[in-house]
């Protein structure tokens, strides 16, 4: 959860795309209220596809994903929090968190936090259809196909990514990182934007070590849940910014 908009858009009619590179397109929902307002990553891969998280649900994710009919598409939650996996259940290939894999199956409303949706003012700023009510707002059950956890590897055929477990923003959060690309997608452990480590199941010092190994991450470009790609070097700065506003949890480590 966080907020931010992404400039260079192409809106449809509900979910926004945005072409970053030959293999890579960024998905949102700009309609949908900032705070659970995601970014949902398409990266084109040799053998199978990866789309990392899922948005809200609120409208089908899954027509606008353009994986060729017979490849398959790994589709990755980088947590449970009710903005990343709102369309994870039209997927067959569904991944996620070791931590947190039982849960999947549930969708908890208390776990995904989606009861926070269902009173909050400007959920959506347009109607995805006419007798729609955030009160309303479920998510499906989606029960994994594969869990992850620290070390664990998702392989596209030209290109592998290395699980990284990030807890903080929430106890399960984890990471997709290339070590020949240096690629890595964030989730919420880290973007450029102002971190939330307030919910009820955050850790801030559990955050600080994070922010602590992310600082030693030789990344080439990161894409997070949230706002903007980053740098190696902004990583760098918003990871350092954390550690110094949250100095005491340091001590702590």
């Amino acid at each position: 959860m966080a907020g931010g908009p992404m400039p260079g858009l192409a809106v449809g009619d509900w979910f926004g795309k945005a072409k970053v590179d030959a293999a890579t397109t960024m998905l949102t929902e700009p309609f949908v209220h900032d705070f659970v307002r995601a970014n949902m990553w398409h990266l084109k891969g040799r053998d199978a596809d990866l789309l990392v998280d899922t948005g809200m649900g609120i409208r089908p994710l899954a027509p606008e994903i353009d994986t060729p009919a017979g490849k398959p598409l790994i589709v990755v939650a980088t947590h449970i929090h009710l903005d990343h996996v709102g369309s994870l259940h039209e997927f067959p290939l569904r991944m996620g968190p070791e931590m947190s894999a039982p849960q999947f199956a549930d969708m908890d409303d208390a776990v995904t936090y989606a009861y926070m949706f269902h009173n909050l003012d400007g959920a959506v700023s347009k109607l995805p259809s006419p007798d729609w009510k955030a009160a309303d707002y479920r998510i499906p059950s989606a029960p994994l196909t594969r869990a992850l956890d620290e070390g664990d590897v998702v392989d596209l055929g030209d290109r592998k990514f290395r699980v990284l477990h990030l807890p903080g923003h929430s106890p399960d959060s984890i990471g997709l990182f290339d070590e020949a690309d240096g690629l890595f997608f964030a989730g919420d452990a880290i973007y450029d934007g102002m971190l939330i480590d307030d919910l009820p199941d955050s850790d801030r010092t559990a955050y600080c070590h994070t922010m602590q190994r992310l600082l030693d991450l030789p990344i080439r470009i990161g894409h997070g849940g949230h706002g903007p790609s980053f740098t190696g070097q902004r990583m760098h700065e918003i990871a350092s910014a954390y550690l110094r506003r949250r100095e005491r949890f340091v001590s702590a480590l």
